[in-house]
């Protein structure tokens, strides 16, 4: 039996809300309560929304724009991690082997957060820290995210099948 390997890619990006919105900002399962809400049907979660995109891309099951639209019309969920552990569910026999994040935006700074985003999305992918990466950049005010209109968060989930 050889193992079969598969990458997903996804992607996830939202602007923030007007500063004196009250909604909550949440990045990586984590609030950050410096920088406003982010505007979203959901918590607006990018990097929770970015591994459910990269898992799409790895089964073809539609998860933010199917399951977690439905969930949201029936229930009223906001809570981007109820989508994680749905799409995760699709993965059937594939075992997430390692993810990276890569995470653009002006505000808010990550430093103090970036271990804690980590051990919050390795518990909930069923990883150790070490398979997770994440990294964050300003992107020197390029883009929109960087120059603080919002963020962006890209993925990529790596599977490991045994046949």
């Amino acid at each position: 039996m050889h193992p079969i390997y598969r990458t997903g890619i996804g992607q996830s990006s939202h602007r923030f809300l007007p500063p004196d919105s009250s909604k909550p900002c949440m990045i990586g399962g984590i609030i950050f309560e410096e920088v406003p809400g982010i505007d979203s049907e959901s918590d607006g979660d990018v990097v929770y929304h970015s591994i459910c995109n990269a898992i799409t891309s790895l089964t073809g099951i539609p998860i933010l724009t199917g399951i977690a639209l439905e969930l949201y019309r029936k229930d009223g969920y906001t809570d981007s991690q109820v989508y994680l552990e749905h799409a995760l569910k699709t993965l059937n026999h594939q075992k997430i082997v390692h993810v990276a994040l890569a995470i653009e935006g002006k505000n808010p700074r990550f430093k103090d957060y970036i271990i804690p985003m980590r051990e919050k999305i390795a518990f909930i992918l069923g990883l150790t820290i070490s398979q997770v990466g994440l990294t964050t950049t300003t992107g020197d005010g390029l883009t929109d995210f960087g120059c603080g209109d919002g963020l962006q968060c890209l993925c990529i989930l790596s599977t490991m099948e045994n046949q």
